[in-house]
């Protein structure tokens, strides 16, 4: 019986918090996890790490891994505009493989009404000092979908993404819509959604797809 091989993953951006808990997650799986980041040591539960800008990466680079994970994110409104730009250049080194590309997304690209015409970014009760961010997260989906020659993976967290909640290790797995749980609630921690991802990660069910998770 042939043996099965756990795929090789590449966590692109790291070093950041919800890189930490989607690699945690997927160490404990038995993943082959690589980072790629901008610090000096590796302080991210990967087993390999390699210091690299994200737009210093080459085909080359990503070659050995079957799946990338792009945990790209900014906060200073100057760089918002990255958010298009990693979409851009990560396409463009998957593009035609068969690579599956996975995507740390934003919430307020969500649709509040079932017609998919009115996205939460654009409702008169979003929060002014979010808007530019949702904005900028919510182009990179647009400019994904444009691309149907790679195999992507968009996932929105709910629009309270708590850094420190806890893991339940429940969830509920939605799609383009915003959705609330039994009560009434948009929420999430950082590592019930890393467990959402690395269960997209294992079970590939939504390839060209944007998919969303909620506290159950």
């Amino acid at each position: 019986m042939e043996e099965f091989i756990m795929p090789k993953v590449a966590v692109i951006s790291a070093d950041g918090r919800i890189a930490g808990h989607v690699i945690k997650e997927l160490v404990a799986r038995g993943y082959d996890v690589t980072g790629f980041g901008r610090r000096d040591e590796n302080t991210t539960g990967a087993q390999t790490y390699i210091k690299k800008d994200l737009f210093d990466l080459t085909k080359a680079d990503l070659a050995e891994f079957e799946i990338v994970v792009s945990a790209f994110g900014t906060w200073r409104p100057e760089t918002f505009h990255l958010y298009v730009d990693v979409i851009k250049h990560l396409t463009s080194l998957l593009g035609k493989t068969d690579k599956r590309l996975v995507i740390v997304g934003g919430a307020g690209s969500l649709y509040v009404d079932p017609e998919h015409k009115t996205q939460l970014v654009d409702t008169p009760d979003f929060p002014a000092e979010f808007y530019a961010l949702a904005k900028a997260q919510t182009d990179a989906l647009t400019e994904l979908r444009k691309h149907d020659d790679v195999a992507w993976t968009f996932i929105s967290p709910a629009v309270d993404l708590q850094v420190d909640g806890k893991r339940t290790g429940e969830y509920i797995l939605a799609g383009e819509e915003l959705t609330l749980n039994d009560r009434g609630e948009s929420i999430i921690s950082y590592a019930d959604y890393a467990l959402a991802m690395a269960d997209e990660i294992q079970n590939g069910d939504h390839i060209q797809e944007r998919i969303s998770v909620v506290r159950k």
